[in-house]
């Protein structure tokens, strides 16, 4: 199986190099080689632009690609070019969508499948959902199998650890160090997160599957838990105990709507999804990575990265701790979240 992925260093592209690897397929990635690569050898690659029409166009000519895997892929006029350039040039083509698709009208105690409406708020969710529309129409036109692929939160070594605030948090320094951390609203939010060398089996066993041909599938694994497990099983993988603060989404937010983005658009909402769909059609698509032992391995890789994020020096969730702490203590909010 001769595969190529447009991307190929990302954390959720490292999974499924590794995967498809282990499946005897030949691998070619195509990318502007800016990013550190821990991929084994015998991958090929190639120093390219995606966004360059004619070095897409280039490449799908030099060599026919059995499957190819578009990691990054965005916005509409991107997908048109993958289109356009491996109409006909390859049988596959799987796109790496987002469970933002689907919005935020998540009921509690609902799990999201892929027959729920889809209704993106952010521009992320709507871009990446016009881009779906277009690759399952070129798969209905007959240019290609399209399948499409939605993962949720998913983490492990090669990116920061979220937490519930934001992208890159100071959290886990502050965690170890004993110190306060934020959690919004009563911490009762749902979520789920998922190990890249999970989610990469998804990609990776879905390559010339022919039940997956015109499908979506959510890429999760099965385990939901709340904000507050969350962080209690981080603060397990250091060897802590996590001293939470509980205050509501807005007034985080309204401290710094730029920081804090991923809560006012994502993590505020539940985010609960099944992957039965995917476990049919994929049996080996199999979540084996606990979320412990995934945080061990992902905060150890930022420390050796040298991409640790010290609370010190970070006045504004130092003083957002500080109210915080006021406030609860105060007999007329104790208790409210």
């Amino acid at each position: 199986m001769n595969t190529l992925l447009l991307g190929g260093t990302g954390l959720i592209s490292t999974g499924i190099v590794t995967h498809l690897l282990a499946r005897g397929a030949a691998v070619t990635m195509l990318n502007r080689g800016q990013r550190e690569s821990t991929l084994p050898s015998g991958v090929r690659a190639i120093v390219g632009d995606r966004n360059d029409a004619a070095t897409l166009a280039r490449v799908a000519n030099e060599t026919r690609y059995d499957v190819v895997i578009d990691m990054i892929c965005f916005a509409p006029d991107q997908a048109v070019k993958t289109i356009e350039a491996f109409d006909k040039r390859c049988a596959q083509l799987i796109f790496c969508s987002t469970v933002c698709t689907y919005g935020v009208k998540v009921p509690p105690g609902v799990l999201v499948d892929e027959s729920f409406p889809q209704e993106p708020i952010s521009d992320y969710g709507r871009n990446k959902l016009a881009c779906e529309r277009l690759f399952l129409d070129a798969h209905r036109t007959g240019k290609f199998a399209a399948t499409v692929i939605r993962p949720s939160c998913t983490y492990g070594p090669g990116n920061a650890l979220i937490d519930n605030l934001e992208f890159d948090p100071p959290t886990w320094d502050r965690m170890e160090k004993g110190l306060p951390v934020l959690c919004a609203g009563d911490g009762l939010g749902l979520w789920q997160a998922t190990h890249r060398d999970d989610v990469g089996k998804l990609f990776a066993y879905s390559a010339l599957n022919t039940k997956t041909y015109g499908e979506c599938y959510n890429a999760t694994r099965d385990e939901v838990f709340t904000w507050r497990d969350y962080y209690h099983q981080a603060a397990e993988a250091l060897g802590t105990t996590p001293r939470l603060l509980f205050m509501p989404a807005d007034w985080i937010v309204a401290h710094d709507p730029q920081r804090f983005v991923g809560l006012q658009e994502i993590f505020r909402y539940h985010g609960a999804y099944t992957s039965a769909k995917a476990k049919h059609d994929v049996p080996e698509f199999k979540c084996e990575i606990g979320f412990v032992e995934g945080v061990r391995q992902t905060l150890t890789d930022v420390r050796r990265r040298g991409k640790w994020k010290s609370a010190e020096g970070d006045k504004r969730m130092a003083e957002m701790v500080r109210i915080a702490t006021a406030l609860q203590r105060s007999p007329a909010v104790a208790g409210q979240g």
